[in-house]
């Protein structure tokens, strides 16, 4: 990992129906806690490709640059 780059882990579960409004836009940013307690807040399109008939349930990892621009985002 590069200088100046951080990685949060953390959970995701959501339903299908309480994700359609960040899907359609509605709602900008989803909200996580990442296993060391820290909240983050997400724009909800990075996770649109995750999305399935059952929602999203997974453990994620995220990557970001010093500037807080995302690099990464995948089901760990």
């Amino acid at each position: 990992m590069s200088s100046g780059h951080q990685q949060f882990q953390f959970p995701l579960n959501i339903s299908y129906q309480e994700f359609l409004p960040y899907y359609r836009g509605e709602v900008n940013k989803v909200e996580v806690v990442d296993v060391k307690g820290q909240t983050l807040w997400i724009n909800a399109k990075h996770f649109r490709r995750f999305l399935t008939s059952s929602g999203i349930r997974a453990y994620f990892c995220m990557t970001i640059d010093a500037q807080g621009n995302l690099i990464s985002l995948e089901k760990d």
